[in-house]
Parts: structure tokens; C-alpha cells; sequence
């Protein structure tokens, strides 16, 4: 028989002895010369896009019955109220344009304000005809355009709250308002959304802001203890107490007696307390001017205090500007209700400014 070749023991990845500490006559420099270098970081790589992205190959893909929008809309209505600006501005252009709006016998003004702030939310805004048992027209119904869906057959929509909660509606009795999307026709877009990351931004920085007062005005310290007479219970105790001083209750002073201590034997290193205080303000600013620049919205007319001597202008020029080129495509857009219900719902009056000449608007 072939004789087998004795295979060695593998040496083990991490040793379970303890080296023997060093002699008592070794100086602290061969105790130093004894330690190795280490590396570390404070966590993984975030992406900034994530997997989803591929999604966006699909573009308006189709489950059977109707087609799932390009994007989520339940993303888009949490991102309503993520910045301050963000949701002012939107709110801005509803009540200027439900303001210059003509209530009609079929149409509300309440009912026109849902319908342009789904418009102007998620780019799409949906209006159901109503019936009688004549039918005869009793009026325009507005539809959530969060649940709204668009069937295969284009002129079919169901409203869809969730798993088996579906309901069709008869086809060509819902008008669908659209922003145009430059990658399907299926759904609308809105025109915002290039500075959704600037709002999210925005909103970080709120939220750290919040976290860092609540953390008693400082985004953290090293507590550097060199102290050899501090005994080891005395060491977690101060753990502890330092422990339960974070939160609601940080503001407490916190006692610690050492009768032998050294001066320097506990020193608290702040960690970027500075850069904490002086990136705020200039996150939340430009931040800000994204979501405006996005919007078209001029700064004096959404109540933001200037922070320069010059200030931003006069309101009433900056308004007609505004009515001009931002407005009166806005109210044109709504007009193409009168041309699929064949009679003139939507009307408006001019956008007038308060000890103006002329209105601002045609």
C-alpha cells in the first residue's frame, strides 16, 4: 500500500493565549514598539441611487389590469412637506389660481383647489362625471391622484387603495390632466422633480439640526482619560453616569471627584462641533434657492426675509412677472377641461395687484 504522507495541522487564524506582559525593567518605549497600527472606518459606503434605478428601463409597465406609474406617488406625497419651501411653494400656486378661479354650477371652487394641488403635486389631476338618472351632468367629482390608475385600454381608470380595494370606472367618464413626460405618455410628471434631493437635503439638515440640540449643542466628544489612579470601578461608573445623561436630560451637570488625579487626566474632545454650526445655514440656504429655482416661485412672494442689504426687489414687478410667465400657462393648462367636456367649466379673472393699474393677467 502507497504509504500516506502525514498532512500538518493548519495554524490557527487567531491565537486564544494571552501574551505575557512585558518586564518590569522594559522601558515604555519597547511596550510601544510592540504595538501595530490600525485602521478603521466609521461605516459602509452609502450609494447614492440605489437598485431601484433599473426600474426605470420599465417605465410604465403593465400588471394585467392597468399600468403602475413611472415613479411612486406615495414617495412623492411624503416628499410634500419634506422642506418648508417645497410645500409653500405648491401651496402658493393653489390659492393663486383657485384664487382667480370662477366657480361654475358643475364645478366648485373647492373642488378646482384638490384638482390643481394633484396637479401640481404629482403632475397628474383626475375630475369624474357625474351622472344623473337622467343623465343628466350633475357635476365634476375630484379623484385622489395618489390612487388613481390608468388602464390597458387608455380611456379606462381604476382607483386602487390597496390589495383587492379596486374599483373601474365606466370608460371616457374621468378627464386626465397631464404634465407631459419626455419618457411615456402613460402618466404625467411633475415638473418639480429634479429638486426633490435638494429638498430631501433641506430636510437632513433639519433633522441633524434637531438631533444636535437635542444632544445638547455638540455632535459629540471623546472623553480622553489618562488618569492611572482612577480605579476601574470608578471609570464605569462615570460610563454610566455619561450614559444616561444623553437625551432629553443632557443639559445636567455631571460631578467627578479624583483626590489623585493629575490635571490633564480627563480631557473632552469635541468632534466637528464647528463644522456642525457653520454648514447649516448654508445647506438650508441653498437648498432653499434649488426648491425656489425649481418652482419659479420669487422669494418675496413666498414671505422669505432677505438676507442682504439690497433685498430681492420689489413684490408688485416680481408678481406680474409671475402671473406672466408662470401663471397664465398654468390656467391655460386647466382650459383643456372645457374642450373634453365641451362647455366652458374653467374660467379665471385677472390676477390683480393691489394698487395696481393693471392686472397682472390677460
Amino acid at each position: 500500500m502507497p504509504k500516506r504522507t502525514p498532512r500538518r495541522a493548519a495554524a490557527p487564524a487567531f491565537s486564544n493565549t494571552v501574551p505575557a506582559p512585558a518586564a518590569a525593567t522594559g522601558s515604555a518605549l519597547s511596550n510601544v514598539s510592540q504595538a501595530s497600527a490600525q485602521a478603521f472606518t466609521f461605516g459602509d459606503p452609502v450609494p447614492v441611487l440605489d437598485g431601484r434605478e433599473i426600474l426605470d428601463y420599465c417605465e410604465a409597465w403593465l400588471n394585467g389590469k392597468w399600468y403602475e406609474p413611472p415613479i411612486s406617488w406615495e414617495g412623492l406625497a411624503r416628499s410634500f412637506r419634506a422642506a418648508t419651501h417645497h410645500a409653500s411653494a405648491l401651496y402658493f400656486k393653489r390659492n393663486v389660481l383657485a384664487s382667480t378661479f370662477v366657480p361654475h354650477r358643475l364645478l366648485s371652487r373647492d373642488t378646482f383647489g384638490k384638482f390643481a394641488l394633484d396637479f401640481l403635486t404629482f403632475g397628474n389631476a383626475y375630475l369624474e362625471r357625474t351622472p344623473n338618472m337622467l343623465g343628466r351632468d350633475l357635476g365634476l367629482r375630484h379623484s385622489l391622484a395618489k390612487y388613481m390608475r390608468r388602464g390597458q385600454a387608455l380611456d379606462t381608470y381604476y382607483f386602487v387603495q390597496g390589495f383587492g380595494k379596486e374599483h373601474e370606472f365606466k370608460p371616457g367618464s374621468v378627464f386626465h390632466l397631464i404634465e407631459p413626460d419626455i419618457n411615456q405618455e402613460v402618466y404625467g410628471l411633475p415638473e418639480y422633480l429634479s429638486t426633490l434631493q435638494a429638498a430631501w437635503l433641506n430636510e437632513s439638515a433639519t433633522l441633524f439640526r434637531r438631533k444636535y440640540y437635542n444632544n445638547g449643542s455638540h455632535a459629540g466628544f471623546i472623553l480622553y482619560m489618562t488618569d492611572p489612579a482612577q480605579a476601574q470601578g470608578d471609570v464605569d461608573a462615570l460610563r454610566e453616569a455619561m450614559r444616561n445623561a444623553k437625551g432629553p436630560g443632557n443639559f445636567r451637570n455631571l460631578f467627578m471627584y479624583s483626590p489623585n488625579g493629575k490635571k490633564d487626566g480627563i480631557q473632552v474632545l469635541p468632534i466637528s462641533e464647528v463644522a456642525a454650526k457653520d454648514d447649516f445655514t448654508s445647506i438650508k440656504n441653498v437648498s432653499r434657492d434649488d426648491v425656489l429655482a425649481a418652482h419659479r416661485v420669487p422669494p418675496q412672494l413666498m414671505g422669505i426675509v432677505p438676507g442682504n442689504t439690497g433685498g430681492f426687489g420689489a413684490v408688485k414687478p416680481a408678481a406680474e412677472v409671475f402671473a406672466r410667465n408662470e401663471l397664465e400657462p398654468l390656467q391655460a393648462r386647466f382650459k383643456f377641461l372645457n374642450d373634453w367636456f365641451g362647455e366652458e367649466l374653467v374660467r379665471f379673472v385677472p390676477y390683480v395687484i393691489e394698487g395696481g393699474e393693471d392686472g397682472a393677467t390677460k
